[in-house]
């Protein structure tokens, strides 16, 4: 049990729709603090101006409300900490960037985006550090009086963080254990940027994680790089006391081949990348999402939990409260987790069975409704029918909109029949057959599943039928190709009217 209270944060930049990694790492972030009876806070990271996507901050809050994963503190509910969009923090940034540049840590540098391309092609592999500062249009080079008078007439400038080289940084993560890195291989990273009059990631990540007194950072794999950069940063504020804790979270690799999961595997194998489906308002282009594409959000998190952690045992199926009491970071992988998306589809389908008939007929009704604009089969017209339906099928279908698929021929009568099943169901006899069996049905009185199902058995005996020609071509009659749960299930959701009116129907159009 950690001995500080437990904060932590999850930071997306709002310039675009969430990737379902960063779901996962809000979700380890959630399972941590409630594990621990901590504070998951949401911090919008919008100090990218120029890419800044009107519409992203409100899709992620969105996101998290659908999946039902809760923030304490966050823009949309506040708290004592905020405010928490970096953009609107922009003087807290500006005391601490004076600081650095005080205390000689950091510098302004006036090179334009075309002095910086020519060096890179001037200097192979070119990086903005100890070795290359003094040749650069820096405050380190230049008097003050200089520098003053090109701030003072307005020319653009940026703050770097002046990098100390052959110092060990030690990061101890607690997933990753002890990682030694060399200062010589940090360049000076911007921190701040005139033009916008904002920070840059580095600088605006700890100032608010330091203020905002997080204990522990638990972000995905990519972000490793930038923690000794971070532990500098600590250093130079005099802050190491209260330096969170680092966990760094195995990356989602792609469900086939090497690297990073990425949008286009999900377009390319028909799955989606984002929690919610998304469209980017500069081209029109729809991703899809998953609540769209029918997941139950429940299925979501179980899956995504899974990917680069496990319980310590072969256990799968997890509620959200049984996540929390078997979460911990010491067994997170340090590897990449595969994206298997097949498993993500099981999981949904694991659910929905897990759900009462009552509540998939509440989630397919809306699809219904859409789907019809009249019941054409009265008799199936009610909410009660509605659940018995779904009973039937249920544990066919991976998502709740597979249900129509599934169910269709209870609402709307068959008006052509499949080809195929015709050519190999309905022969010379079958007209006969059939009228016969109509007569049949007419005399059940009990005609639920069983009894309906005697008589016709009873029928088809005493005459010396074959049981398979006749209850295919039945089906047939009913449904207008195979498929569909049992046949006496069917003709009991419909009815005896229903039944018979379909069976005279098809023996009146279809022809071979």
């Amino acid at each position: 049990m950690p001995e500080k209270k437990i904060r932590v944060r999850f930071a997306p930049s709002p310039t675009g729709p969430l990737h379902i990694g960063g779901v996962r790492t809000a979700l380890y972030n959630y399972l941590f603090a409630e594990k621990y009876g901590g504070k998951l806070i949401l911090r919008i990271e919008d100090t990218d101006s120029q890419r800044f996507v009107p519409g992203a901050e409100e899709y992620i809050i969105e996101s998290f409300r659908w999946l039902g994963i809760p923030f304490d503190e966050g823009p949309h509910q506040g708290g004592a900490y905020g405010p928490y969009r970096q953009s609107e923090r922009k003087v807290v940034y500006k005391q601490y960037v004076d600081q650095l540049l005080e205390k000689g840590l950091a510098y302004i540098a006036f090179d334009t985006p075309e002095a910086l391309d020519a060096k890179r092609f001037e200097i192979p592999n070119f990086q903005y550090d100890a070795s290359t500062r003094m040749k650069m249009n820096n405050s380190l080079i230049l008097s003050k009086e200089e520098t003053d008078r090109r701030i003072a007439s307005g020319q653009q400038y940026v703050v770097r963080i002046k990098i100390e080289p052959d110092r060990l940084i030690v990061v101890n993560d607690l997933i990753r254990g002890k990682v030694t890195v060399s200062s010589s291989i940090l360049d000076d990273k911007v921190l701040y940027k005139s033009i916008d009059q904002l920070p840059t990631y580095h600088l605006a990540n700890i100032v608010d994680d330091h203020l905002m007194e997080i204990t522990h950072v638990i972000r995905g794999e990519e972000w490793l790089p930038s923690a000794p950069l971070h532990l500098t940063l600590y250093d130079y504020f005099g802050w190491k006391d209260t330096m969170p804790q680092f966990a760094h979270l195995p990356l989602l690799l792609k469900p086939e081949g090497n690297g990073k999961l990425s949008k286009r595997d999900g377009d390319r194998l028909g799955f989606p990348v984002f929690p919610l489906q998304w469209q980017d308002p500069k081209t029109g282009e729809i991703s899809s999402g998953y609540r769209e594409k029918g997941y139950l959000p429940e299925a979501v998190v179980n899956f995504l939990a899974l990917l680069g952690w496990n319980p310590g045992d072969d256990r799968e199926m997890m509620s959200l409260d049984e996540l929390v009491d078997l979460f911990s970071l010491e067994k997170c992988s340090k590897s990449g987790a595969k994206f298997d998306y097949k498993k993500g589809i099981w999981f949904n389908h694991q659910y929905i069975q897990l759900k009462s008939d009552e509540e998939i007929a509440g989630l397919f009704l809306p699809i219904l409704e859409e789907k019809l604009t009249t019941c054409q089969s009265n008799v199936v017209c009610n909410d009660q029918m509605l659940v018995k339906i779904v009973g039937l099928v249920k544990n066919r279908i991976n998502f709740v909109q597979e249900l129509w698929e599934q169910t269709s021929f209870f609402f709307v009568p068959p008006i052509a029949y499949d080809e195929k099943t015709v050519q190999k169901r309905w022969k010379e006899d079958t007209p006969a057959q059939l009228t016969e069996l109509t007569a049949v049905l007419e005399s059940v009185e009990d005609f639920t599943s069983k009894p309906t199902e005697d008589a016709v058995i009873s029928w088809i005996e005493t005459q010396g039928y074959h049981l398979g020609s006749v209850m295919n071509a039945f089906r047939l009659a009913l449904v207008g190709e195979s498929k569909g749960p049992h046949i006496f299930d069917i003709t009991e959701v419909l009815g005896k009217e229903e039944v018979i009116r379909r069976i005279k129907r098809a023996v009146r159009e279809i022809k071979i």
